[in-house]
């Protein structure tokens, strides 16, 4: 599975970006996909996550201000940022969750994309 993440820009605080995030290749496979960030001397986190079925995850930082969708026949995922603030600023990678059974046995690959940068001016 490749993965390739746009959208990312500078924008002042309380504005809006919309993060796109492609797949291609085994995309029959996926099984979820989601955004994490990367601020500056900080550790990756969790933004947000869709499953296939539809349920989604939010960091609590974010709720109320971002969402995540997914356009099944575009094998695309989208992260729409409302309202950001200068915390908001990283660098947001996409990834997608595939599981694979064999012999009864399930394994979770994770695949990531590369990074877009998001810069929130205050």
């Amino acid at each position: 599975v490749q993965l390739q993440a746009s959208g990312g820009g500078l924008v002042q605080a309380g504005g809006s970006l919309r993060l796109s995030c492609a797949s291609s290749g085994s995309t029959s496979s996926i099984t979820g996909m989601g955004w994490y960030r990367q601020a500056p001397g900080k550790q990756r986190e969790l933004v947000a996550n869709i499953l296939n079925g539809g349920s989604t995850t939010y960091a609590d930082s974010v709720k109320g201000r971002f969402t995540i969708s997914r356009d099944n026949a575009k094998n695309t995922v989208y992260l729409q940022m409302n309202s950001l603030k200068s915390e908001d600023t990283a660098v947001y990678y996409c990834n997608a969750q595939l599981t694979l059974t064999t012999t009864g046995i399930s394994t979770t690959y994770i695949y990531w994309g590369q990074g877009t940068l998001v810069t929130v001016s205050s």
